[in-house]
């Protein structure tokens, strides 16, 4: 049981990891409140490679986060 312990936390832990480079690397879709005062200049997300790479990381950060609740379960109930 250590040891599928220390496994399980090795993957949480690049799994958060990964979840976090993730988010970071998508971009911003809104400028937040300011956005709704008028403050945002563009109104329209850029079409082709850059939305399908939004798209594709917008999948991935629910599954990293799908992933990263299960472990925690797992680790929950092992604990």
């Amino acid at each position: 049981m250590g040891v599928a312990k220390i496994i399980i936390n090795i993957v949480l832990i690049i799994v958060a990891v990964g979840l976090v480079t993730v988010v970071l690397v998508q971009q911003v879709k809104s400028a937040g409140l300011g956005a709704a005062y008028g403050g945002e200049t563009t109104s329209f997300t850029p079409r082709g490679r850059a939305a399908s790479k939004e798209a594709k990381l917008q999948k991935l950060t629910i599954i990293l986060g799908s992933v990263m609740a299960l472990l925690a379960i797992v680790m929950m109930i092992l604990g």
